[in-house]
């Protein structure tokens, strides 16, 4: 808006707070393993447990968001159920399938990411996943939203069925946690303290 061929000060106040708003975004941490894992754990079977896929996060921090990411290989990924669990034990099934109901032929997890924010469900997806998916509903990742993120996290596999076997690659945390209040209030006084002089120096 202008008045007399000027903009005023505290609209440029009130739009530079607000594209801070927008642009900023809130910080992602991110948190990785690179694993080589058998599916299952033992050489002598093709049906079982995983060993666990453990990362640690050293870092206290609120979750607002949490993605999780993982790549594996397996001839069959029918036969897998996927959970991933936080350090206070509350556990979520990723992806798994009802074999009488819903069998497909098909391999591999690729740069899979689970996210409640994708626009495509996890059950209507394919090997090998690659890109964003919500997670198997009825579940969701904000059950852990509003919890420490220190501690070990978890993912656990397990084959069901015998004959398809498989590695577990990658498995990667990505943390959204609140933009920090002293960033927001430093440029929220700047903002209006150059505001007020702009003022004071206007005719």
């Amino acid at each position: 808006m202008e008045v007399g061929g000027r903009v005023r000060p505290l609209a440029i106040a009130s739009l530079a707070v607000l594209f801070c708003a927008r642009a900023c975004g809130q910080p992602v941490h991110v948190y990785s393993g690179l694993f080589d894992l058998r599916i299952p754990a033992d050489p002598d079977s093709s049906k079982g447990w995983m060993s666990d896929a453990v990362i640690e996060v050293p870092d206290h921090l609120g979750i607002v968001d949490l993605d999780i990411g993982i790549t594996l290989t397996h001839t069959k990924v029918l036969d897998l159920q996927i959970f991933v669990e936080s350090p206070s034990a509350e556990r979520l099934c990723l992806n798994m399938y009802n074999p009488f109901d819903e069998y497909f032929e098909g391999e591999d997890y690729i740069q899979t990411i689970f996210d409640d924010e994708a626009g495509t469900p996890i059950e209507e997806a394919t090997p090998p996943f690659t890109g964003r998916f919500s997670p198997l509903s009825p579940g969701r990742l904000d059950v852990f939203d509003d919890e420490d993120a220190f501690g070990l996290w978890r993912l656990q596999i397990y084959d069901a069925f015998y004959a398809d076997v498989g590695q577990l690659d990658s498995f990667q945390l990505l943390i959204t946690v609140p933009e920090p209040a002293t960033v927001v209030l430093f440029l929220v006084g700047t903002v209006w303290v150059t505001a007020f002089r702009s003022l004071k120096r206007m005719p």
